[in-house]
């Protein structure tokens, strides 16, 4: 009999060792044909891995493990997302430097993450930070600027009051900034943006060849990018005093509703809007307050609409003495259309909010056919209709309307020229990616007074960030660096400066995963090495990332193949996005705040049928709140060291696998890991204590036990290559419920040579197949049945060699609960037959003595009960 228990803290390590000095997990960059990219997406070196973390790079070394199996060259490295705010304000917090502070958390991240027993290739890992890392960087910066990818504009941006930096729109999340959660401000800067919007058109239509993406993902970024077709009208301006000869130009998408326009409304940052603003105190004022918004569109969109009457008048381009008041308002976005809308309140429940609050004229234009349509609760026609009081139109579909319309406003014209120009507008705006802090890439330009805007010259890259920063004052510390900015132009050797703005850290994640093949060169990518790798097969990460890392990493793939490096358009074929880890989370209130408690902080008892939670300090009652994502902040964080520590590696790779499907959240359970832990000793038990009896070779099997184990480890390897791991494990569970009685007859010595070598050669599949998931197990367990060589270099079994069709299966007999004897029957043969000559056996002859049996029980096909 072996030992009772499986000891993970005595053979983790071991297996770690074991998979290292075999280097199995390293790649090599061969053009082979049969290759497979995984990759999770990289960390931030935050100082200790979640269970977010533990659960993505799960998943994705199960899938490394299961395509190795499959004969893949399998690249599956990491990195570390570096670069950021987090370790400026540990700086300024700790005095420490962020180089430092980075390098120190990577350190024991690193040691985390190769505890959980990752088949990572270590030789491929870089730091974003690394200079040789960001000296490519600069260098790809310098060839973007070569091909005009780049370019240099004032530009009105999100500014962060807390973390002093300018953020993109998508990390403006309900008007505050994503890490610091500060309200933010509009600023008018100069900024250095990528030409994102340059692609918008392709991004777009290449979505749908995206076949290995979730769906929400592919309707998230369509949304973004925002593709929409309208039309450009000119309404010239009533003259007055002030303005003379002068139009706005508007754009719109529902032309048909234009003979319910009541109102014009412009950005408070449109060129009228900033030329008033200098002689009207109101509109002034409004206008700073309205600016101290975010700037992105959904941010104006949540707003509460407001505005100013301008007091200016534009005549209707199709009836030219209706005049049209033009209001400021805070809900129009400049840099999308013409910052320049006209208000029709009837089709629009924005503009109808906005007329019912100035008293503005509500004019019908269309008429209900089966759809929704406005009443007297002041809600807009959203349907479909037909027009009325639209003139020309009047009796057409709102459809036949829109086309009618502007054909006639592109042969219509004012002063020699159309009234309307058709038009296609996308949503996605270039990228800024000035960052006002030290910890990033630092840009390679120098401003001259001389010559303007220069590049460094590639031979002086890289541009290294200074070590001996003062953390102490406000702003950037690179501005405030004495010697670091001062340099000579490369030029003309005036004294210049360097631009001190570095990048923000989502474009060191946008080509990251081009680095892995060449981690180490001195050039940013060998396309000979890197083109038969690309795209990467797999990609893993939250759906949080859906809009700004996935969409930028597209827009980088396609300008790094316009630079001529690459050969393929889309860096990721196919995208899962897992589920968060979520866990109740326990408070007190005190007044309108919540104090958090920790899990281990809070004990619980039944309380009049109900279960309650109380302090572990006071016994005072605590509040359980609902399940929410695990953050520090909630104090609802399990750490995932610990739980190895207690159980193993195994048994939180199986328990984040096998709750739920791995694209919904999973709720995590004590008593789910206990489960968890106790079924992994379960099947070691079972296998430990056979394993004398398991040493054995035969020509002969049990079919029918064959036949049964070769269907579900089928469906396993399907739930594999469906990702639908919870599944694969209750798979396992089965397989291992049908072989625990032949497994316990043969630790009890009660058992046919034919059963011990079918259990066995079952045994031997289902290791290699659950290896992926519990890799340190099936090692000790593959060493146990004596076998050489590491389960993690075996092949997956070829399972339909395991289902050819034998004539005869062997049953064992049983009188009275006592195993007395062997039958061999035909496969096909029906229970009559069975029990027939179950009788003539001359074995139960003897024992029933001419007796007939009370009763004779076939359980599927496994074994015989007579009753006697």
């Amino acid at each position: 009999m072996g030992k009772k228990k499986y000891s993970p803290q005595e053979t983790d390590y071991k297996w770690h060792n074991a998979w290292h000095e075999a280097g199995i997990f390293k790649t090599e960059n061969q053009n082979k044909q049969k290759k497979y990219f995984v990759l999770e997406m990289f960390p931030y070196p935050s100082g200790n891995i979640h269970m977010g973390h533990l659960r993505n790079y799960v998943i994705g070394d199960v899938i490394a493990r299961f395509m190795m199996a499959h004969d893949y060259s399998v690249l599956h490295p990491m990195g570390w997302d570096a670069f950021g705010m987090p370790a400026e304000n540990a700086a300024r917090e700790h005095n420490i430097n962020p180089k430092k502070w980075t390098y120190e958390n990577i350190k024991v991240m690193r040691k985390q993450l190769q505890s959980i027993g990752l088949s990572i290739d270590w030789s491929k890992e870089f730091a974003t930070c690394d200079v040789d890392y960001y000296h490519c960087q600069q260098l790809l910066f310098l060839d973007f600027m070569k091909h005009n990818l780049v370019v240099r504009k004032n530009a009105k941006v999100n500014w962060d009051p807390v973390e002093q930096t300018v953020l993109a729109n998508e990390q403006v999340i309900n008007g505050r900034g994503w890490r610091s959660d500060a309200l933010i401000e509009q600023r008018d800067l100069s900024q250095w943006f990528f030409k994102i919007s340059d692609f918008s058109q392709e991004l777009l239509e290449s979505i749908e060849t995206l076949s290995g993406w979730p769906e929400k993902v592919k309707v998230m970024q369509k949304k973004w990018i925002g593709r929409s077709e309208g039309i450009e009208i000119r309404w010239e301006i009533v003259p007055n005093a002030i303005d003379q000869d002068e139009e706005i130009l508007v754009y719109t998408t529902r032309p048909e509703t234009i003979f319910g326009a009541s109102f014009i409304a412009i950005a408070v940052d449109h060129p009228l809007s900033k030329r008033l603003s200098c002689s009207k105190t109101d509109i002034k004022n409004f206008c700073d307050q309205e600016q101290k918004r975010g700037t992105s569109l959904s941010e104006l969109e949540k707003n509460e609409k407001k505005g100013i009457n301008t007091g200016i008048y534009v005549k209707h381009p199709l009836n030219p003495q209706l005049r049209i008041p033009v209001y400021i308002a805070n809900f129009v976005f400049m840099n999308y259309g013409t910052g320049a809308i006209f208000g029709c309140p009837f089709a629009d429940q924005r503009d109808m909010y906005f007329a019912q609050k100035y008293d503005l004229p509500i004019i019908p234009i269309m008429e209900n056919t089966n759809t929704k349509n406005s009443d007297d609760k002041g809600k807009a026609f959203i349907g479909n209709g037909i027009m009325i009081n639209s003139s020309f139109l009047d009796g057409m579909t709102n459809t036949e309307a829109s086309q009618a319309i502007m054909l006639h406003l592109e042969k219509q014209s004012i002063k020699g020229s159309p009234i309307g120009k058709r038009k296609v507008y996308f949503r996605l705006r270039d990228w800024g990616i000035s960052r006002q802090r030290y910890w990033g890439c630092p840009i390679p330009i120098i401003h001259c007074p001389k010559c303007g805007v220069v590049e460094v010259p590639k031979q002086d890259l890289p541009v290294r960030l200074p070590e001996d920063v003062d953390f102490t004052l406000s702003g950037n510390p690179l501005d405030h660096h004495p010697t670091w900015k001062k340099v000579f132009c490369p030029k003309c050797k005036a004294k210049a400066l360097r631009e001190t703005d570095t990048m923000d850290t989502f474009v060191d994640s946008s080509w990251y995963y081009m680095r892995y093949i060449t981690p180490h060169a001195q050039e940013p990518i060998n396309q000979e090495l890197i083109d038969p790798w690309l795209p990467v097969d797999q990609y893993i990460g939250g759906i949080e990332h859906a809009i700004l890392h996935l969409l930028y990493a597209r827009f980088f793939c396609r300008a790094i193949k316009k630079i001529g490096r690459v050969k393929t358009e889309e860096p990721f074929k196919r995208l899962f996005t897992q589920g968060m880890v979520v866990h109740e989370t326990y408070y007190q209130l005190e007044g309108i705040k919540k104090k958090y408690f920790k899990p281990e902080e809070i004990f619980f008892k039944n309380v009049d049928g109900k279960n309650c939670a109380f302090s572990i300090y006071d016994n005072s009652e605590v509040i359980i709140g609902p399940l929410e994502k695990m953050s520090k902040s909630k104090k609802n964080v399990i750490d995932p060291t610990q739980i190895i520590t207690s159980y193993g590696a195994d048994t939180a790779r199986l328990f984040v696998l096998s709750d739920s499907p791995p694209d919904r959240d999973l709720i995590w359970s004590n008593q789910g890991v206990n489960a968890t832990h106790q079924f992994i000793q379960k099947m070691w038990r079972l296998i430990d204590n056979a394993k004398d009896e398991l040493q054995i070779s035969s020509t002969k099997k049990d079919m029918l036990l064959i036949g049964q184990s070769t269907k579900i480890l089928k469906n396993i390897e399907e739930n594999y290559q469906k990702l639908s791991f919870n599944k694969a494990i209750a798979n396992i569970h089965e397989l291992i419920n049908i072989i625990s009685t032949p497994l316990v007859e043969i630790y009890e010595k009660n058992s046919n040579e034919i059963t011990r070598f079918t259990v066995r050669y079952i045994l031997e599949k289902l290791i290699i197949v659950m290896s992926p998931m519990i890799p340190h197990f099936a090692e000790e367990c593959w060493q146990l049945l004596g076998n050489t060589g590491l389960v993690a270099q075996q092949k997956w079994p070829e399972l339909y060699c395991i289902t050819e069709v034998k004539s005869d299966i062997t049953i064992p007999i049983q009188v009275n609960g006592k195993k007395r004897a062997y039958i061999t029957v035909p496969m096909n043969a029906d229970d009559a037959l069975i029990k027939k000559n179950t009788l003539n056996l001359n074995i139960i002859k003897n024992i029933l003595q001419g007796e007939k049996p009370k009763k004779i029980i076939i359980v599927s096909r496994r074994i015989i009960n007579i009753v006697i």
